[in-house]
């Protein structure tokens, strides 16, 4: 989906969800068709019952006058008699004098009413079947784009968005919109399929009680219309509030630890009430109004059918319709009134839906990475010579990050990149591994720009030890085959043992089969360990290990460090580090301020130098005041 017309009107995102309808056209056609199959014949069916009824008043009629007469010597004597409206009433019938009801006919005619009806029923049980599928198919394809879009979205995006309110986008928006498609889709198509149909038959009965009943068409339309319009805000109001809450959950059940630590606990509930009762209350107006227009329609119809029953009854003391004419265009009238509220009620919920479809339309719109080019370079070595040349980089316009930067790194070399925090230092990682791009200059891998390359295929060339150690809820054989699926458990055990992991995981109550998640009683230090094997069984040319140590104790930074060391050996290596007795040993460690290299140099070099590097290192050692 493309253009922001999708979330900036209402006509934009009607458009956009029938867009997720096309692909289903074929078979919403075939619904249609037996939707509209249903319709005819269940508005033919009271037709049939109005003829079981003018026979049962035909045979009441007959049996009361004298037999032998015709039906016009017998019309003429009731008025001779001064019952000129009974004469009226029994003219709009085939009335035999001196014949009684003819229960065979009644019979035929009530098994044909029934007959119809029960086809009409299985038209509908069908058409909401596939209205059903329909709107099952849509909602998984939707979030299938969803992820397929998360995958392409900048990491600035992420940055800018919590993950609770993400995660509202793409569960509780998604599943309203399919849960509005499901209740609306196929009661939208019926209902205008039964007014039209219904509307022409009444017509054929009598325009005079049409004209009378479609008076409250365009009162109906007003009240829906100004009904809906001020639920819509209210809706806007209701799901921001359902994501900022959502946000709000999961950032205090993410850090619950810290919050009891802290003694937060009464504050994060107040907190949560505040976004509680926001959600409530917008919940409340916008579901009452939503709610308010199928009654407000209905109480507008309703009075108009007092107006048509009126007309119609004089309509049949004037001879001008039957009584079964008048039956059927009552039947007719109260099935138009359902309809009407059932569009009332499905515009209410409708409104609903087009917030939610808003919501996931705006994460579907948002400007993703550039994308990989269509013939893409791939370097003919893999040595993991990595050069930056002259590159420049800032997250906002008006602050720049990096500006400049040129280095050159050999294969095999470990390089440290050490500074103040928001020097730059992460945000090197990120542009070798493409999570950001350069606003100029290049970034090469063994001599081709990484920006010609598939960011798969960079990607595959990578290792990355994060400073979060993020583990997967899983096993800890999965978590470590993660770096490479398909990885044998041999391969997997033989990672583990090269990374000093082999021997705590036999601890564990299972082994490797070991289930983590976050009762799994393993420290920090055995997390970054997994990460670390995990990055040692993908094999990489390049390493970005992104302050692997810092949330470790002295004991277990030592058990990284060694594991780290053996990961290095052999590969070009970025240590991104604020403990500076992790670089030491380093081919060339680099100190950013600013965004530019203001030094480079091994560390005793740096120190003999004696600038920002030993700043450095003595503020690390240096008592606190």
């Amino acid at each position: 989906m493309s253009g922001q017309e999708e979330v900036t009107d209402r006509g934009g995102t009607l458009r956009a969800v029938a867009r997720l309808l096309r692909p289903h056209r074929l078979v919403l056609t075939t619904g249609l068709l037996i939707s509209l199959a249903g319709i005819v014949v269940n508005t033919t069916a009271p037709l049939v019952l109005g003829r079981a009824t003018d026979l049962v008043l035909a045979g009441v009629a007959g049996a009361g006058l004298p037999a032998g007469l015709s039906k016009d010597q017998a019309l003429a004597q009731l008025r001779a008699d001064g019952n000129d409206t009974l004469a009226s009433v029994y003219a709009t019938v085939d009335v035999v004098p001196g014949t009684g009801i003819d229960f065979d006919a009644v019979g035929s005619v009530l098994l044909l009413a029934l007959l119809l009806f029960s086809i009409g029923s299985a038209c509908g049980f069908v058409q909401e079947r596939v209205a059903a599928n329909v709107v099952q198919e849509v909602a998984r394809d939707l979030r299938e784009r969803v992820e397929a879009k998360l995958s392409r979205l900048p990491l600035s995006y992420f940055d800018a968005h919590s993950r609770g309110e993400l995660l509202g986008r793409i569960t509780n928006d998604v599943d309203n919109l399919q849960q509005v498609l499901q209740q609306t889709l196929g009661q939208l198509f019926s209902a205008v399929l039964y007014s039209v149909s219904l509307i022409a038959l009444m017509f054929v009965i009598s325009p005079i009680l049409a004209v009378s009943l479609l008076v409250s068409v365009p009162v109906c339309t007003v009240v829906a219309t100004l009904l809906s319009a001020r639920a819509r805000p209210r809706f806007d109001e209701q799901w921001a509030a359902t994501g900022a809450l959502a946000a709000h959950v999961e950032d205090t059940y993410t850090g619950h630890a810290l919050v009891r630590a802290f003694g937060r606990r009464a504050r994060g509930e107040a907190e949560f009430d505040a976004h509680n009762d926001r959600a409530h209350r917008a919940g409340s107006s916008a579901q009452f109004l939503a709610e308010t227009i199928e009654p407000a329609l209905l109480f507008v119809t309703n009075l108009n059918y007092v107006v048509v029953a009126v007309v119609g009854a004089l309509r049949v003391t004037a001879g001008a319709l039957s009584v079964g004419d008048v039956q059927a265009f009552m039947q007719y009238a109260n099935i138009f009134s359902n309809q009407v509220g059932q569009v009332g009620a499905a515009v209410g919920k409708f409104q609903s839906g087009l917030v939610s479809a808003e919501r996931v339309f705006a994460l579907l719109d948002a400007e993703e990475e550039p994308a990989d080019p269509t013939a893409p370079a791939t370097p003919a070595t893999g040595t993991g010579r990595v050069e930056f040349a002259d590159v420049c980089f800032r997250y906002t316009q008006d602050r720049p990050l990096i500006e400049g930067l040129t280095l050159s790194v050999p294969p095999g070399a470990t390089v440290a990149i050490v500074g103040p925090t928001g020097a730059g230092k992460t945000t090197l990682g990120n542009l070798l591994m493409r999570f950001c791009e350069p606003d100029s200059g290049r970034i090469l891998l063994d001599g081709v720009d990484i920006a010609t390359m598939r960011r798969a295929d960079l990607r595959s060339r990578m290792g990355l030890v994060p400073q979060d150690t993020w583990l997967f809820e899983g096993t800890v054989a999965e978590n470590i085959a993660y770096g490479r699926p398909g990885a044998s458990r041999e391969e997997v055990v033989a990672a583990a043992k090269a990374m000093r992991v082999d021997h705590f995981v036999r601890t564990l109550p299972s082994g490797y089969d070991t289930v983590l998640d976050e009762t799994t009683g393993i420290s920090a230090g055995e997390k970054q360990l997994i990460t670390v094997a995990r990055a040692f069984l993908a094999t990489p040319t390049v390493l970005v290990l992104d302050e692997a140590t810092s949330s470790v104790d002295t004991r277990s930074e030592l058990l990284v460090q060694r594991a780290m060391a053996d990961l290095r050996r052999g590969r070009t290596s970025f240590v991104i580090a604020h403990r500076l007795s992790t670089v030491r040993d380093a081919d060339l460690i680099l100190v950013m301020r600013g965004g530019s290299i203001v030094e480079r140099g091994t560390h005793e070099e740096l120190l003999a130098a004696g600038g920002d590097y030993t700043a450095l290192v003595n503020s690390q050692f240096a008592a606190a005041p």
